[in-house]
């Protein structure tokens, strides 16, 4: 099929550039979002460069383009620089068949290893799936393209549609935006919390488990602060999501507002809520915390001058800390200070040796032990406040 002269092809591309500023793709959204706002505030105009992020994938840290069939959308979502009737944004529309031939295009020349591919609706969620999948099978088909590819999946997608993305897909996204019905309706109007995005999710879950072909990881992302959300209601979809979905990661994207559009005049969302939020995602999906564990303020959020996890410790352990030569390993887990890697560590080396004191743990490489202090014995004794010498 006819492809525009490239030039044509990737001046669209670049206009599309600062979707990247809305979209996570990463296993390290913070860092991506904050690569791609760095880049643009060193360029005026556009160029190509915004349509590219390193972000971390579950094949290895890549740098992925981030575009967009079309920025022109019939939804009225409140927040979003891409909503219907938006006049300020640039609408730019790209073919499949353009999609896929500028990402073989840029994969050969090096500059990317990954695609992230979304789009805005027109004519239906229906329609606008279908061009997104038409992209990904051009490219892994006609350009035998083996990467990363992570799809985007519209409101009101069909079943077979998902299908055939996960097929495709190394990952794909199901949005939900809101941790409820009613703050979506707050935040996009026109889309449906269960019938159009969580059904998606189930049967995104359904298919993974009875198709063992499948290896498409599932995520989804909400906007936070903008209608009244609380980190209570976030998490806890979070944790049924993780739990009872397999989803492999959920994204918290603070919300930011956008001139002319209805919620440009509230106020944006800390970043330090944000990562509050991601911190204690991973303690639900990685340390097999309960909703319950998290130590929320009467209002339902959490305190953002400390970590979760430290926040959880400054309850329980400061009066009543831990051994670490007898606690097992969901109880080390709970300590400030002690990851995944560590409490293997400590495992596995008090099978040896007793731990009396923290400089053992510095030597066996676990960083910043003195973290942990308060919280531990080491064979029955508070441990002291400065790591030993030798």
């Amino acid at each position: 099929m006819y492809v525009k002269r490239s030039e044509d092809v990737f001046t669209k591309l670049s206009q599309m550039g600062d979707v990247t500023l809305y979209e996570p793709a990463g296993d390290t959204p913070h860092s991506e979002a904050t690569s791609s706002a760095s880049i643009k505030r060193q360029r005026s105009g556009f160029d190509l460069a915004d349509c590219i992020s390193h972000v971390q994938t579950p094949r290895g840290s890549k740098p992925i383009l981030k575009t967009m069939v079309t920025t022109a959308c019939e939804r009225n979502c409140n927040y979003c620089p891409f909503r219907a009737g938006h006049s300020s944004t640039r609408r730019t529309t790209m073919t499949p068949d353009e999609i896929a031939y500028a990402t073989d295009t840029m994969q050969r020349s090096k500059q990317i290893d990954g695609l992230f591919l979304s789009s805005g609706i027109i004519k239906g969620g229906v329609s606008s799936q279908d061009k997104i999948i038409d992209a990904a099978e051009i490219l892994r088909k006609k350009y035998h393209y083996r990467g990363y590819v992570h799809l985007k999946i519209m409101p009101g997608a069909e079943y077979d549609q998902l299908y055939r993305a996960m097929q495709l897909a190394d990952r794909v996204s199901i949005n939900l935006e809101g941790p409820t019905a009613e703050r979506l309706e707050a935040l996009a109007p026109k889309k449906g919390f269960m019938q159009e995005l969580l059904v998606q999710l189930q049967r995104a879950h359904h298919i993974k488990q009875n198709d063992p072909r499948i290896r498409s990881s599932i995520v989804t992302q909400f906007v936070v602060g903008a209608v009244g959300d609380t980190d209570l209601e976030l998490l806890s979809l979070s944790d049924r999501l993780y739990n009872q979905l397999g989803l492999a990661r959920t994204y918290y994207s603070g919300f930011s507002p956008i001139a002319g559009t209805p919620f440009e005049n509230v106020s944006p969302t800390a970043k330090i809520r944000q990562n509050r939020l991601y911190q204690s995602s991973f303690l639900l999906r990685d340390y097999q915390w309960d909703v319950e564990d998290l130590p929320f303020l009467f209002d339902g959020n959490l305190r953002t001058d400390v970590d979760p996890k430290q926040a959880w410790a400054d309850l329980h352990l400061k009066h009543q800390p831990i051994d670490l030569m007898n606690a097992d390993r969901s109880e080390l887990l709970r300590v400030p200070g002690i990851g995944l890697k560590a409490a293997d560590t400590i495992l596995s080396a008090r099978k040896e040796r007793k731990l009396i004191d923290l400089g053992q743990l510095a030597h066996l490489g676990i960083r910043n032990p003195q973290q942990m202090a308060p919280y531990v014995l080491l064979d029955g004794h508070r441990p002291a406040q400065q790591l030993s010498l030798f």
